[in-house]
């Protein structure tokens, strides 16, 4: 695997390397061991899949609270997704700042953000499918989110009319969110 930094503190690009032949080809995309080399969390106690029929649907910004933070490792499985990080750490040197970068099923991309961000997409193809690994188990007292198009943070979706749950429409902008 190879780990590139991201533009905010503590997340991670990890392409993986394909070992191909005429079959088609072999990748590790997780190593606790190489993870802890890069000091990154290496446990994980959940996995989720998120299925997108539609392009432009967004699901985010979601974080959740102390004492439930999580950190996420993300992959496309199939289609493409425009992934964003907001970096809500008040003592890290990119608080306020997010950062995107495109994940596919071609590009074979994961993001690992670390906790303290919030975490959404928006799907660029029909059909898309998105596979998530997470420190934490989910806790629904915990969870929260950022109001996808706050001003404050003036992120470029690919698509301004986002297909969003009623839950997504109704957070908060970044000063108000708790």
């Amino acid at each position: 695997m190879k780990f590139a930094a991201a533009e905010i503190q503590g997340a991670w690009i990890i392409e993986p390397e394909l070992q191909e032949d005429e079959r088609g080809f072999f990748a590790r995309t997780f190593c606790a061991q190489e993870f802890e080399a890069y000091g990154l969390i290496s446990r994980l106690v959940q996995c989720s899949i998120s299925y997108n029929r539609r392009t432009g649907t967004l699901r985010g910004l979601h974080y959740q609270a102390k004492p439930h933070e999580e950190t996420k490792l993300v992959h496309c499985m199939r289609g493409a997704i425009f992934d964003v990080i907001v970096d809500l750490r008040p003592d890290s040197r990119t608080f306020r700042k997010w950062t995107s970068v495109e994940l596919s099923n071609r590009n074979h991309r994961l993001l690992y953000i670390p906790e303290g961000c919030a975490h959404g997409f928006q799907t660029l193809e029909d059909d898309t499918e998105v596979f998530y690994q997470m420190s934490e188990s989910y806790h629904p007292e915990s969870a929260r989110g950022l109001q996808w198009n706050d001003p404050t943070l003036s992120i470029p979706w690919p698509m301004p009319n986002a297909i969003l749950s009623n839950r997504d429409r109704s957070f908060q902008g970044f000063g108000t969110s708790s």
